[in-house]
């Protein structure tokens, strides 16, 4: 079992995204600056999208620059959810040099929510590496234990996807538990297998508690060795 845990904190992304009501921009920024206070190194700042889609965060550029104003220096690993290309360049425009991006890896989910194959996907993460050859790119993996549509997902599809990622170059990847209907042995037997076929990749693991088995999923992600966990 590993003897430390890194925590990445994603919660002004995937929390305030949730939020209806709007958060204002220097009260996300003093939120960031409390978490980085209290000791998070790396964080999942917001999420460069459209605003029709998530209004919450119409004010991301913002959000980025008045964050790596006050900590840019302080060796904190920020970075952002992009869906495309053009979210990347946002992000990059705002002054970072790191961003996530999100394929699904079940076939009905990734159609039913961004109304791509997940062949189309990929197309567009490589446009985004050839296009963005100096930026950082993490690639989030939806459904990647469980699809509300397919069932359980065939581990095969998840090193198809992280077969393709590796050929572009990418070092950095986000298993998650979508829909939060993995089960321990599901998450500690997946991982396993994954850091066997691709030893030198980095394994973030990003658990729903939809069943109340986030803390047992993660504990058994912890358990088989990976050290990484969203939170």
């Amino acid at each position: 079992m590993a003897k430390y845990v890194n925590f990445i904190e994603v919660g002004p992304r995937d929390g305030f995204q949730n939020v209806k009501e709007y958060i204002p921009v220097d009260t996300k920024v003093r939120i960031i600056d409390d978490l980085i206070n209290a000791g998070v190194k790396r964080m999942e700042m917001t999420s460069f999208v459209s605003p029709k889609a998530i209004p919450q965060m119409r004010d991301a550029a913002e959000v980025v620059q008045k964050t790596l104003d006050k900590h840019g220096d302080d060796g904190i690993e920020l970075y952002a959810l992009v869906p495309n290309i053009y979210g990347a360049k946002a992000a990059v425009a705002a002054g970072l040099t790191e961003v996530a991006t999100v394929i699904s890896v079940s076939e009905s989910h990734n159609k039913a929510n961004i109304n791509r194959t997940v062949a189309e996907s990929l197309t567009g993460l490589e446009k985004m590496r050839q296009e963005l050859p100096d930026l950082n790119i993490n690639l989030s993996m939806a459904t990647s234990f469980t699809c509300p549509f397919e069932g359980i997902t065939p581990i095969e599809n998840v090193l198809k996807v992280i077969r393709k990622g590796v050929e572009l170059g990418i070092k950095r990847y986000c298993l998650a538990d979508t829909i939060g209907e993995a089960d321990p042995q599901m998450v500690r037997d997946n991982l396993t297998m994954i850091q066997k076929v691709f030893p030198d990749i980095i394994i973030d693991v990003h658990i729903h508690d939809t069943r109340n088995m986030g803390i047992a999923c993660t504990m058994a992600a912890i358990e088989a060795g990976f050290t990484n966990v969203q939170a």
